[in-house]
């Protein structure tokens, strides 16, 4: 009976999911610019794979793939490659994901550089149990981590902590919304979208007078969006703002009143009143001005925002994001890529799988349908 290689097998129809040009870039990006110990792009993506994907350390990496055949390289030598592969696989992520395929992102990124900032706390695998915070932020539409900062638990969420250039949109959550850093962004001459914390943010109209948001509010139709210009003051400098909102239904509303009783039994506190009638608007303040974005824009574009933060969510409890167990910077970034990438892969292959090939293999190129006869 003939031997089947199934890991070959499926080897070949995984790397069909990935771009074209994967194993060129491997060369190009210099992850690969040396075959020694590792023979191509085949056997270094498995190593990174196997490593990032499954958890295994780097010893039990360069082990099992002795045994595989797939290279015979010590632990220093992977370290040394993941470091140097972290544009190859960032290129590979940003070809994957389909994000760019949004009309509100293509057209303002065309326009501007349109950020991503976040924080996700992480453990660290050592003696210590020290837990950490990793600040970042990732370009639209391609995923490229262009800030990366490790702090301890301590460290806060902050737009004071990143480098902004001129007429870059960093979008946020409610963990930005203050004025300093909102103040720090515009001083770059950048624009922010942040989802508005009316505690930790408050807002006056124009003419500098407190701005009432649940008086104004409570105009606001059902299913409809509505902005206020607004402002607010940061050491004796006034900046302008629009602040767009729109009524979350019925469900959204119970969930979002529930999630804050919770919190306020958690620590022991009565829940504020003021708060559980804003839960049931999705508020977002912005500097960027109506001629560049709509209200309905502004929502639509942190929309996407949280479609990111969802992602690396679904990274931290599938596929252990939020375990670090790398020491220096160069190799958490690869470390973080190599994760993603394994994340877009799977989505892919759940999306593969709605249309399965009886016969086991995609065809090179198949026909339309429309011309068969």
């Amino acid at each position: 009976m003939q031997t089947v290689d199934l890991l070959e097998e499926e080897w070949e129809f995984l790397t069909l999911l990935l771009p074209k040009d994967w194993r060129e870039q491997a060369r190009q990006t210099g992850a690969l610019r040396r075959a020694r110990d590792v023979a191509n792009a085949d056997c270094l993506l498995k190593l990174i794979l196997m490593h990032t994907a499954t958890g295994l350390s780097l010893r039990q990496t360069v082990v099992r793939a002795k045994e595989q055949s797939i290279a015979d390289i010590s632990d220093v030598a992977l370290l040394k490659r993941l470091r140097a592969s972290e544009p190859w696989l960032r290129h590979l992520t940003s070809q994957m994901t389909e994000l760019g395929e949004a009309e509100i992102v293509r057209r303002v990124c065309s326009q501007r550089r349109v950020r991503v900032v976040d924080a996700t706390t992480i453990e660290e695998q050592g003696a210590t149990g020290t837990d950490w915070r990793v600040h970042y932020t990732l370009c639209l539409p391609d995923l490229n981590c262009d800030f990366f900062e490790l702090t301890d638990e301590h460290g806060g969420e902050t737009y004071r902590r990143i480098p902004v250039q001129r007429k870059d949109l960093v979008l946020g959550d409610r963990g930005y919304s203050n004025a300093p850093g909102v103040a720090t962004v515009r001083e770059a001459e950048g624009d922010v979208l942040v989802r508005w914390n009316s505690f930790s943010f408050p807002l006056e109209t124009a003419e500098g007078k407190a701005f009432e948001a649940l008086k104004e509010l409570s105009k606001l139709p059902k299913r409809r969006a509505r902005e206020w210009a607004v402002s607010f003051e940061y050491k004796g400098q006034r900046y302008a703002g629009r602040l767009c909102a729109i009524r979350k239904n019925a469900v959204a509303t119970v969930r979002a009143q529930e999630k804050l009783r919770t919190k306020a039994r958690k620590k022991q506190k009565r829940v504020d009143e003021e708060a559980l009638k804003l839960a049931a608007f999705v508020l977002v303040f912005t500097t960027v001005s109506q001629d560049v974005l709509s209200t309905e824009e502004v929502l639509e574009l942190y929309r996407v925002r949280w479609q990111i933060e969802l992602r690396f969510k679904h990274l931290k409890s599938l596929l252990e994001l939020g375990c670090l167990p790398k020491y220096d910077e160069q190799s958490c970034r690869a470390w973080i890529q190599a994760k993603l990438l394994c994340g877009l892969l799977i989505e892919r292959l759940m999306r593969e799988a709605k249309f399965f090939f009886p016969w086991g293999y995609r065809l090179p190129a198949a026909e339309s349908l429309a011309r068969i006869h």
